[in-house]
């Protein structure tokens, strides 16, 4: 059989960060552009942080992120839209790597606090030791379920989820410009309506489930990792369903993204040349490079600040800055814990300097492969749209504490019910929004079964 391929002539609206072939190298080099980006993050913010060792950890570890995510071109929002669009699964399945990898280590981690006497968070009394991560051991409820919808909507309007769109900012794609400071208005606002909608009888309902708790830490692994093999094993039966239908598509990479032919043997090896540049810097990594690298880093945060990955909850706090440099306060209770970080300094905001670590790491990514460029390719409504989406975001994240990556990965991840549940709801907003949306904004193809058949 022969399948159709998507290259860097691929159709708009089939392309989301995951598939948008890179610019090509550029003859003007943009690694000193690089290394200036690298040097300014810490010259500029260190002298400014009150704990310069926590800014200098905190902004390693978002370059690190951002370099990644782009260097694979890895997106956890992707592994919905990809596989809808297209029938090929390969990040889908990336990310069931990257969950099993977290899940199973970070097991480890929790049982050795648990045996020294740590709790949950959300069981934690003052003076109590932590399990580190329990904090995203989420309220399985009403908000959830909304917020994971909202969330999935927002994020194929926006054409990334909270890590995307800041890794897209990083690498030049002006629609994050728009998306972005409206995820941070929608936080703001969705901190108001989770202080609000707590305070009524139906935030009661439900409950909160820590998989230790119920079924022993070779039971909660041996089930989520039998979760994950179901993902994978329902994504190989859509893949062959997809290529039955006549609709697959694989891509292939564009030849400056691979890796550089065999050195002939008569030629003598050089460190200093351009197949050094070109593999250290400008090769693709494969999705399961990402992610490994990813899972990696995600036990690196946990272990270096005994919290788990998260990048929204600081949004809220962005936004009351912001409010804060025009006079405008909010004193409303539910402000209350936003006000008193940022009372501390916006630059002693770990998660947000995590945060810019990972736009500037992304920007790194291409500029010492010289290859940045600003991305400008969408119309009036479509900015309208990237705007939607991301205050739709904004508060599906608060309601549902947490976004792709502190309410889906950091929850599977730890070893709560709740980010499967999390998972399922915002897996049917976006499923909604594809189909509702198609062919209607440039990030969003038609119904891929409204196509020709390409796959015979």
């Amino acid at each position: 059989m022969a399948s159709s391929t998507t290259t860097s002539s691929a159709s708009e609206g089939l392309v989301d960060r995951t598939m948008k072939p890179l610019p090509v190298v550029r003859a003007t080099s943009q690694v000193w552009w690089g290394l200036g980006v690298l040097v300014a993050a810490f010259a500029i913010g260190m002298p400014l942080a009150a704990d310069p060792a926590q800014f200098a950890l905190f902004m390693i570890t978002g370059l690190a992120l951002g370099y990644i995510l782009t260097r694979s071109r890895f997106g956890y929002a992707g592994g919905v839209k990809r596989i809808y669009m297209t029938g090929e699964g390969s990040l889908t399945k990336a990310l069931v790597i990257t969950f099993a990898l977290s899940s199973t280590f970070t097991a480890g981690l929790h049982w050795a606090a648990a045996q020294g006497g740590a709790v949950i968070a959300a069981v934690a009394a003052e003076g109590d030791a932590v399990i580190p991560g329990s904090q995203n051991v989420g309220f399985i409820g009403i908000a959830l379920l909304i917020g994971g919808a909202l969330f999935g909507i927002g994020m194929v309007m926006a054409g990334g989820c909270a890590s995307g769109t800041l890794s897209d900012l990083g690498e030049g794609a002006l629609r994050a410009a728009f998306s972005l400071p409206m995820f941070i208005v929608g936080s703001v606002v969705g901190v108001w309506m989770t202080y609000e909608f707590s305070a009524t009888a139906l935030s009661e309902i439900g409950t909160r489930v820590y998989l230790p708790d119920t079924l022993g830490y070779p039971g909660a692994v041996a089930v989520t990792l039998a979760g994950l093999l179901g993902i994978y094993a329902i994504t190989r039966w859509y893949e062959q369903k997809r290529k039955a239908e006549g609709h697959y598509a694989v891509e292939q990479w564009s030849e400056h993204e691979k890796e550089l032919p065999e050195q002939p043997a008569g030629e003598p090896y050089r460190f200093l040349s351009y197949r050094t540049f070109h593999t250290l810097f400008v090769t693709r990594w494969t999705f399961v490079t990402g992610a490994v690298l990813l899972s990696f880093m995600f036990l690196f945060i946990l272990m270096t600040t005994k919290k788990s990955w998260g990048v929204t909850g600081v949004f809220s706090e962005w936004g009351i800055w912001f409010l804060n440099l025009f006079g405008i306060e909010l004193t409303h209770p539910a402000f209350a814990a936003a006000n008193e970080a940022v009372a501390g300094g916006v630059i002693n905001l770990g998660t947000g300097v995590r945060n810019v670590g990972i736009i500037l790491g992304a920007a790194v990514a291409l500029l010492l492969a010289s290859r940045f460029r600003f991305d400008v390719k969408f119309r009036g409504l479509d900015i309208m749209t990237y705007m939607v989406g991301g205050l739709l975001m904004g508060i599906g994240a608060r309601l549902a504490n947490g976004c792709n990556i502190g309410a889906l990965y950091s929850g599977i991840g730890n070893l709560s019910l709740s980010g499967w549940v999390f998972g399922l709801a915002l897996w049917a907003g976006a499923l909604g929004a594809l189909k509702y949306f198609g062919g209607k904004v440039n990030i969003i193809g038609p119904n891929p079964h409204s196509l020709p058949k390409n796959y015979v």
